[in-house]
């Protein structure tokens, strides 16, 4: 089972909690879960360049919050501010929010989380090897310098698999790749995983990566 589901969701309300966070009726909770679907897709091609990792989302009666963690928090920010204040404003209007509306719901974009060690996050790791095989860098080589890279930041072990027309290739196949141990029916077990495609000149190569950090405690 553990090849089939997602690592995050199979271990979701036992180390990891919801990364959207609140209470909707019948008549509203499919309008909000677009929302957050169209919402968390802007943020992460946005924000590529600032190594983005994960978009939190809270909402109350009358505001949404959205908790970034990105690797390089300057570029959202910008020079006093600007840049957060023009994503604010991309915001509002891709989710129809009209600020001089009293009754609309007030964004907060007031939580952006740094993330410690860029090397440990699966989604940057993946976002890196798409670019290099777009490049037409050798796939063994990129593979190799991510592992070693993700090994040599502490990770207890790691696995990238590529599957496509990989270099290039007539028929497309799979490759996998794997250091260290990846516990995937442990439910204690932190992986972070991610997949990413690479859109090559010969065509889509799909990435995925996953990533042990260690042993986490249970929710309680």
């Amino acid at each position: 089972m553990g090849q089939k589901v997602n690592p995050f969701g199979f271990r979701l309300g036992t180390i990891y909690t919801w990364r959207s966070r609140w209470f909707a009726d019948k008549a509203s909770y499919a309008k909000q879960v677009l929302e957050d679907v169209k919402l968390r897709r802007f943020l992460m091609e946005k924000l590529k360049l600032a190594g983005i990792t994960k978009v939190e989302i809270e909402r109350s009666i009358n505001s949404i919050r959205i908790i970034l963690n990105v690797s390089r928090p300057g570029v959202v920010i910008g020079r006093g501010g600007s840049a957060l204040d023009q994503l604010k404003k991309e915001i509002m209007r891709l989710l129809s929010i009209n600020p001089n509306d009293p009754k609309s719901p007030k964004l907060i974009i007031d939580d952006i989380v740094e993330v410690k060690n860029p090397e440990l996050q699966a989604r940057l790791v993946a976002q890196r090897i798409a670019e290099q095989l777009e490049k037409r860098y050798p796939h063994r080589r990129a593979v190799s310098q991510a592992q070693d890279r993700v090994m040599s930041s502490g990770a207890k072990g790691v696995k990238i698999l590529l599957s496509g027309r990989i270099g290039g290739a007539e028929i497309g196949r799979r490759e996998k790749y794997a250091r260290g141990s990846i516990p995937s029916q442990t439910l204690r077990a932190d992986i972070d995983y991610a997949q990413v495609p690479a859109l090559t000149k010969s065509g889509y190569v799909g990435i995925k990566v996953w990533i042990y950090r260690g042993e986490m405690q249970t929710i309680e």
